[in-house]
């Protein structure tokens, strides 16, 4: 059944069988993939049923211009709750759809950089193509005139590699003393004021938002068009997954706060990302599964191990469409489909509500359907499953708990599913 998943993941064989055969051995299971696969094609087909399809003879074809279809009912419901009477006017919806985030009840609460001490940074370093693209000849001045959060995201868009490199090194000499707790905070840059410079990012990307994980902030970039289809439905769940992306890493910086190389470890995170903080039978596991399994448990289990600087509720995390639901009902039917898909003619036809919502924003044609947001949720859903095996739960334990102990002399063999 293994064959199944590698299809849906476009994933490295024979290297992610022979993964999965490690992972079984270790923690006694053997039958996980079955158990997903059989739950994977379970809930695609009811969900073809909902939507009045006949699993037994519908093409991926049809299946993805039916979902694309009721995103765009959904997009329209999600604007007029609301309070849009466009669902395609940007300029309306990018601050309703900010406003609505901002007053969620949902976790925002994040350990990051100190605003005085993100200044006291470029202060040191200043940015000359945004100090020239504002106008400013001192950076003092700048910096007096100008939310330091809003001068952060933009130098990715103004200044060249060479500077963000040298820049982002500066980070190696941060304490743990230079973060503070704080709410995430969310920016609409001004189009005539970020226009030209994000563009390009845009453009690129297909949607409008990034984020600034040691400040904590997500920036809602200008959009080059004052009217588009789907926005609602394609923004408002991308922000509440850079919700949990900022939180997913504050959790992170504090569990690493008592590390005598706290700052270089800050500055590889931001960098490279690396996904080795743990390895489970000879598979590396990155924080964002550690993170989310034990934030799926009940709150009273919370090992020792994370206290006392990461609590329960820095790993407590909520789906995209779990939250959305709220806002308008009909987008249960969304709900905890985010690693599902149905594989046609080798390729999986997703149903996950951000890849549906970025294939219908884009226009995308089925055979330039997007599938990388499912990709990463069944990957993580992968983890999880075998990290809910209690002899991988400890031996992962194990690893963060003690540095002594060489991630190596856990494995079984080396190798990894990507």
């Amino acid at each position: 059944m293994s064959k199944y998943l590698s299809d849906l993941l476009k994933a490295n064989e024979p290297m992610f069988t022979s993964a999965l055969k490690q992972l079984e051995l270790a923690s006694g299971d053997q039958s996980v993939d079955v158990r997903l696969t059989a739950e994977l094609i379970g809930k695609a087909h009811m969900k073809m049923r909902e939507l009045g399809l006949d699993p037994s003879d519908t093409t991926g074809k049809e299946l993805y211009h039916a979902l694309m279809s009721l995103v765009k009912k959904h997009d329209e419901f999600l604007s007029t709750k609301i309070g849009s009477k466009d669902s395609s006017d940007v300029s309306d919806l990018l601050p309703r759809i900010k406003d609505i985030v901002e007053k969620m009840d949902v976790p925002k609460k994040v350990w990051v950089l100190r605003l005085s001490v993100a200044k006291r940074l470029l202060k040191a370093m200043p940015p000359k193509h945004v100090m020239k693209h504002l106008g400013y000849k001192s950076v003092d001045s700048m910096l007096k005139r100008e939310p330091v959060a809003e001068l952060y995201g933009s130098l990715r868009f103004a200044e060249d590699p060479e500077w963000l490199r040298l820049f982002l090194q500066k980070y190696k000499s941060l304490r743990p003393s230079d973060f503070e707790s704080r709410d995430i905070e969310i920016l609409l840059m001004d189009s005539e004021k970020w226009g030209e410079l994000t563009k390009a990012f845009v453009n690129k990307k297909r949607h409008n938002l990034t984020h600034l994980k040691e400040l904590g902030v997500i920036l809602m970039l200008p959009m080059p068009v004052m009217k588009m289809r789907g926005i609602t439905i394609t923004v408002l769940p991308l922000l509440l997954h850079y919700l949990n992306e900022i939180r997913l890493y504050s959790a992170f910086f504090k569990l690493q706060q008592v590390k005598p190389d706290f700052g270089e470890i800050l500055v590889n995170t931001l960098i490279a990302d690396p996904d080795k903080h743990a390895v489970m039978a000879g598979q590396k596991i990155h924080w964002r599964v550690i993170q989310r399994y034990f934030g799926k448990l009940e709150s009273e289990y919370h090992p020792e191990m994370f206290e006392p600087h990461v609590q329960p509720e820095d790993l407590h995390w909520r789906k995209a469409e779990e939250v959305l639901y709220h806002v308008e009902p009909a987008l249960h039917f969304w709900y905890d489909l985010d690693y599902v898909a149905i594989l046609h003619e080798g390729r999986p036809v997703t149903f996950n509500l951000m890849d549906i919502a970025i294939s219908y924003v884009n226009d995308l044609p089925y055979h330039d359907r997007a599938v990388y947001h499912f990709r990463e949720a069944l990957w993580n859903e992968i983890f999880m499953r075998y990290l809910g095996q209690k002899t991988l739960e400890a031996q992962v334990l194990k690893q963060l708990d003690n540095e002594m102990i060489a991630p190596e002399s856990l494995v079984l063999h080396s190798g990894g599913l990507g």
